[in-house]
């Protein structure tokens, strides 16, 4: 049984309650998760903040130990707007993390993904290129490289990325992914403030995660970029000390 307070904790914690609602603000909380404030919209993706991924809940659960502490436990999250889930893989889609989580809060999943988050009032499926505006921003569903099976027989299940748009303000958000020259014809079209880019968990799965040559590939033309880089859980074969290593943590101005 592994208890969160037994992890070591994360270098630096958050101060949301200092953001300003008239600019757009991110913290990475570990893995794939991030607050965002939007322009006074508070959105969480990927949420998974527990000391293990994967099956169960709370110390039940078995899988994947946690390395590092979230920079911010589910409980110490502001009031939240919205909730993104870039596919169903069980260290993206974390279902203890998603019961502390209010049931009035709006959740975003991809196609064939709404069964696992019924909880939740209000859920909204995308497919890539569909997009909906909710909780006062425009989210669409962006296409990756990757795949969303949970159990591996249900491969119906989508997965992919999301633009997240208010305002003058856009970020991208990746999810899981390998090099895709998708992300080109997003920067053709427009210009992204963030771009959350996944680097890690690529040996053995090259074909579908991203090394920090191609993730730093994905940040090149935006204004700035986040390494959601793989040290927070023990799932990877790579050296953790190259797990986005070789890539700054943020580049590019500011918004």
């Amino acid at each position: 049984m592994l208890k969160i307070s037994r992890v070591p904790a994360a270098p630096h914690r958050p101060e949301p309650h200092t953001w300003a609602d008239d600019r757009l603000t991110a913290a990475w909380l570990g893995h794939a998760s991030v607050l965002l404030n939007v322009r006074g919209t508070w959105v969480v993706t990927d949420p998974a903040l527990e000391a293990r991924v994967g099956i169960g809940r709370g110390r039940a659960k078995l899988g994947p130990r946690r390395l590092v502490r979230p920079a911010l436990r589910a409980r110490d999250l502001p009031r939240l707007d919205l909730v993104l889930l870039s596919h169903a893989h069980m260290d993206h889609t974390d279902i203890g993390t998603l019961g502390s989580i209010r049931r009035e809060v709006p959740v975003v999943v991809q196609q064939g993904n709404r069964d696992l988050v019924r909880r939740f009032r209000r859920v909204e499926e995308l497919a890539w290129g569909e997009s909906i505006e909710i909780a006062g921003v425009s989210i669409e569903s962006v296409e990756v490289r990757h795949w969303g099976a949970r159990m591996m027989t249900d491969r119906h299940r989508g997965y992919g990325g999301y633009l997240i748009t208010r305002g003058d303000r856009t970020v991208l958000f990746a999810g899981d992914t390998a090099y895709t020259e998708a992300f080109a014809s997003i920067g053709d079209r427009t210009k992204v403030d963030l771009a959350i880019l996944p680097i890690g968990a690529y040996d053995p799965w090259i074909a579908n995660h991203a090394s920090p040559e191609p993730g730093l590939a994905h940040v090149q033309g935006h204004r700035g970029g986040v390494s959601a880089a793989g040290t927070s859980f023990d799932l990877p074969a790579e050296p953790r000390a190259r797990r986005g290593a070789d890539t700054p943590a943020a580049r590019g101005g500011g918004p």
